[in-house]
């Protein structure tokens, strides 16, 4: 299909699911330049009128009757194994979003379907799309923070109603799982963990993880749907400062070590860091869901992108499920890592 779709002027796209997130897919397919949105598949339907006029239909089935060069995968998790195994069948590239599925045999089963039929297939890791997150990546590459010491991040709120089939670790860390990696360039090489329950529901909503990555740093994860307080935020602490993504506000600033020479002997022997110059960067700041969806659409035509491969999200559900032992097991396990 992806040979087929290069010579057309408009990609037909797919969409797998109308719910919360799905709906928010379908806003961007109805106006991504050089894509069409032929068809949505949802059996509950479209209540919210998020489709646009599009036919929503019942089955996977009627959706490779329309014709489509690639989909959208924004079923609920536990689906994503189910549905991504008969669009790799059928020859169709997709996007799936995060996690890549539900447990780490499933996620392995989507990689190797997708790569034994030699399709595009990229996972919903959407900060990876942040400008925030970007600038802050480009920076590290760049030096700018010398050694990296540690990573934390604190990504809670309220309870998303949206989410039933999976914990907090799932569904939110393995954002955190993923950027860390990827402004790093580190492997987890272990993980620590403890979760709570307070919700009544079967799965976890509250997990904190320490993590030490594969060149020695910490990585630290704070993570719930028990605060009214919505945060989002990544620090990155270095032998020359730290740097502060808010990924909600898309804003980044630098605080660098302070230098303040003294006279007084008895302080000189001391080799910490003082408070330096502090600078909140201007950024473009465009869409991080727009950006995914034009990353996609580009390696659907064959282009280089950045997109987040199928392979880096089963490594992300791998240790995510790390970080579920280590909470049963009450002490420090390694990842299973994947080659």
């Amino acid at each position: 299909m992806t040979t087929a779709s290069a010579g057309r002027r408009r990609l037909r796209a797919g969409l797998i699911g109308l719910g919360a997130m799905g709906r928010n897919h379908a806003r961007i397919l109805s106006c991504l330049d050089g894509v069409e949105l032929a068809a949505v598949v949802d059996p509950a339907g479209d209540p919210h009128g998020a489709a646009r006029g599009v036919p929503v239909l019942a089955s996977l089935e009627e959706l490779f009757r329309h014709g489509v060069d690639y989909a959208v995968v924004a079923c609920p998790t536990h689906l994503h194994e189910e549905v991504g195994i008969q669009l790799a069948a059928a020859g169709v590239p997709a996007l799936i979003e995060k996690p890549l599925a539900h447990h780490g045999e499933a996620a392995r089963r989507l990689v190797d379907a997708f790569e034994a039929a030699l399709l595009p297939g990229a996972v919903g890791h959407v900060e990876r799309f942040n400008p925030a997150l970007r600038a802050l990546r480009d920076r590290l590459a760049g030096g700018e923070l010398g050694e990296v010491f540690q990573v934390v991040t604190r990504r809670q709120g309220p309870f998303p109603h949206r989410i039933a089939d999976v914990g907090v670790v799932k569904d939110l860390a393995t954002h955190d799982i993923d950027l860390t990696t990827w402004v790093t360039g580190q492997e987890y090489g272990a993980v620590a963990a403890r979760t709570v329950h307070k919700s009544g529901r079967p799965h976890e909503d509250m997990v904190a993880v320490v993590g030490q990555l594969t060149d020695g740093s910490i990585a630290n994860h704070l993570v719930n749907w028990l605060s009214p307080l919505k945060e989002r935020v990544t620090v990155v602490t270095g032998e020359r400062g730290c740097l502060i993504a808010d990924t909600l506000t898309a804003d980044l600033t630098f605080h660098a070590n302070g230098s303040v020479p003294t006279q007084w002997e008895a302080l000189k022997t001391f080799r910490g860091v003082s408070e330096g110059d502090m600078v909140r960067y201007a950024l473009a700041k465009r869409e991080p869901l727009l950006a995914e969806h034009e990353a996609f659409r580009d390696t659907v035509l064959g282009r280089e992108t950045d997109v987040v491969t199928l392979r880096q999200g089963l490594r992300t559900v791998l240790v995510a499920e790390a970080v579920l032992r280590s909470a049963r097991a009450g002490g420090p396990v390694p990842p299973v890592l994947v080659s």
